[in-house]
């Protein structure tokens, strides 16, 4: 069944602002943000936030967006009615702001040339006619947007985008040399470390990289997780607990809180923006986090906020998505696991924490029936395997 903005989007998923407590609504007619796209095509996918819909012919943007961050993506639609990689971006909605963006039909994109003010002016002062050509934020999803965005600012945004300003769920890729390849260069020269699985399969990777300004730059996680002086036996035992190379991530950025806005950045460039990019380091994070054992007390409050953000999150994607297509294994489940065994065992960790990881694992037994039960006893097929390259 579909319904619409008054006939001017297709919608798969709306909610009706009729719904909406009249209070609300007029405070939000009067001070919510509005977006203002001229000359969509009709099949364009069009969305904001969580939700998407088809264009109808007289669509023109949306109202009553509530002030904040909000992610404007869509979707080309070509002769065919077939749909184009989906683009997004970030945008910090002021109250009463218009923000105008015009559809370019030769490159069957948004337009990057920035609005005439003139223009502008036009638009704000014909709002009234333009209303019913404008469809209603879904105000039912703005609490879950805020919850899986609570700790994404704009400075955190301004400093992970791509500088074209659009993250693309397929990037342009370019040939570039071994040496500034992604990863290339310090896999192939590393020698006498443990090599990780996904650094055996980055040596068969081509030669190529995405086409500079539009990939999305995330914090550089560190290549090794040891000291250049470990002896072999420290090596294993740094690659057993992660908190040394935590520690060097943590640093990199100015708060250590900052690190969960960007696990939530990735996360919905991945969710929302469809970015397999961002759904890689999200995974690296997750992973980085969990594993770190002797650093946990002294990074609690990263860590309160690491096991309330994974949760929210877990929440928005299917259980299966979540497997590897190998193994079976689901690989958060495989880290919480690992994760909660640590703060369980580690003597240094506070009541407090403890507590706010136990009632972590009953919600998400609760709520996914994983078993976090004898989390002291690894079976054999899950311990850790270390080789040494020559």
């Amino acid at each position: 069944m579909k319904n619409s903005f008054r006939g001017y989007i297709e919608d798969r998923t709306m909610g009706d602002a009729s719904n909406m407590a009249p209070e609300l609504a007029k405070y939000l007619f009067e001070n919510g943000g509005t977006i203002i796209i001229t000359d969509v095509p009709k099949g364009t996918d069009f969305g904001i936030d969580l939700k998407s819909w088809n264009t109808g012919e007289n669509f023109k943007g949306m109202k009553m967006i509530p002030p904040g961050l909000h992610f404007i993506h869509y979707r080309a639609v070509n002769e065919l009615g077939e749909l184009s990689p989906r683009v997004g971006f970030f945008h910090i909605v002021k109250e009463k702001e218009i923000l105008v963006k015009k559809w370019s039909k030769l490159a069957e994109d948004l337009d990057d040339q920035e609005i005439n003010e003139e223009i502008v002016m036009r638009f704000k002062e014909n709002l009234k006619d333009l209303d019913k050509f404008l469809g209603p934020y879904p105000y039912d999803m703005w609490k879950p947007w805020k919850d899986l965005t609570s700790k994404i600012d704009d400075n955190l945004i301004e400093r992970c985008r791509p500088l074209c300003g659009y993250v693309r769920s397929a990037l342009e890729l370019v040939h570039c040399d071994d040496a500034s390849r992604p990863r290339g260069s310090q896999t192939r020269k590393r020698r006498h470390h443990v090599m990780t699985l996904e650094e055996k399969e980055d040596l068969l990777l081509p030669d190529l990289k995405p086409l500079p300004g539009t990939e999305l730059r995330l914090t550089q996680l560190p290549d090794k997780y040891y000291p250049d002086d470990a002896t072999p036996t420290e090596i294993t035992q740094y690659s057993l607990d992660s908190s040394y190379a935590l520690n060097i991530l943590l640093k990199k950025v100015k708060d250590p809180v900052e690190i969960i806005g960007e696990l939530q950045l990735s996360f919905v460039c991945f969710l929302v923006g469809q970015s397999w990019d961002a759904f890689e380091h999200w995974k690296k994070l997750i992973s980085l986090i969990c594993r770190a054992d002797r650093i946990i007390p002294e990074r609690r409050v990263v860590y309160v906020e690491f096991l309330r953000t994974l949760e929210i999150q877990l929440a928005h994607v299917c259980e299966d998505f979540l497997c590897d297509i190998v193994s079976s294994n689901n690989f958060v489940y495989h880290h919480l696991r690992i994760l909660f065994s640590n703060i369980e065992s580690n003597s240094e960790v506070d009541g407090r924490l403890k507590s706010e990881a136990a009632r972590a694992r009953n919600r998400l037994t609760s709520k996914l029936s994983w078993d976090f039960e004898n989390l002291q006893d690894e079976e054999d097929d899950e311990a850790p395997v270390v080789v040494a390259i020559e």
